[in-house]
């Protein structure tokens, strides 16, 4: 079969492999459309060799080959479509917790003066000397709430925003850093804390749906631990 050379390819609006990109294509230069890979089939057939023409199960393996690429492309389009109406259809059933508190992992929350907050620690296990330190914007630590042993689950706590002389918390973001000792040993452990949520959205099947929480800032869906009304 006679060989295309990388200019007839050009007039045809191909691009040899490896050779660039085509002008006013934003295809990489070694992938072909549904329409290349016609293009290129017909030339092949137009420019075959008179003495060595092409043979039957070429042409059929040339044909499967052509219908198993467009049947992958129509698969890719249809679940991507499946995937945004799924994401569409979950969105809308979020839609459902605007309004409503919902405890998610953070460590740090904006407050208004005065504001308090509850939130939970996961414990894998039993501990001891459970202890939360709060502290302010600046790094000064402005109060410790010791809850002393606690079982393994999700445990509960709450701040009063009272500071630890007893004034009012001036509003601003605070951090929450637990630690409490297991089999002995002091560890860190997480904080999860609870966020109004303000708004939902879905912004791709990538990222999927997005909850605005008050004070929190954006957290996914699927990070969500408990709904509070």
């Amino acid at each position: 079969m006679t060989e295309l050379s990388s200019d007839y390819l050009k007039s045809l609006g191909l691009t040899a492999y490896g050779s660039g990109s085509t002008t006013g294509s934003t295809k990489k230069s070694d992938e072909l459309g549904q329409e290349d890979f016609l293009k290129l089939m017909i030339t092949q057939l137009t420019y075959q060799d008179p003495t060595n023409p092409v043979k039957n199960e070429d042409f059929v393996a040339q044909m499967a080959q052509f219908s198993a690429v467009t049947g992958i492309q129509e698969l890719k389009s249809s679940f991507e479509s499946l995937s945004q109406t799924m994401l569409q259809g979950q969105a809308l059933n979020a839609a459902t917790l605007v309004g409503k508190k919902v405890l998610v992992p953070a460590s740090k929350i904006e407050l208004g003066e005065g504001q308090g907050v509850s939130g939970a620690i996961d414990l894998k296990d039993s501990a001891n000397r459970v202890k939360i330190e709060i502290y302010d914007a600046n790094g000064q630590l402005v109060q410790t709430l010791d809850l002393g042993s606690l079982n393994a689950g999700i445990q509960d706590f709450t701040w009063d925003g009272k500071l630890a002389n007893g004034s009012t918390a001036p509003a601003g973001i605070y951090e929450f850093k637990v630690s409490a000792q297991v089999n002995g040993k002091t560890q860190a452990l997480s904080a999860n804390l609870y966020g109004q949520v303000r708004s939902v959205s879905a912004e791709s099947s990538a990222t999927g749906l997005m909850l605005d929480v008050q004070g929190i800032g954006s957290v996914s869906f699927s990070d969500v631990l408990r709904v509070s009304g």
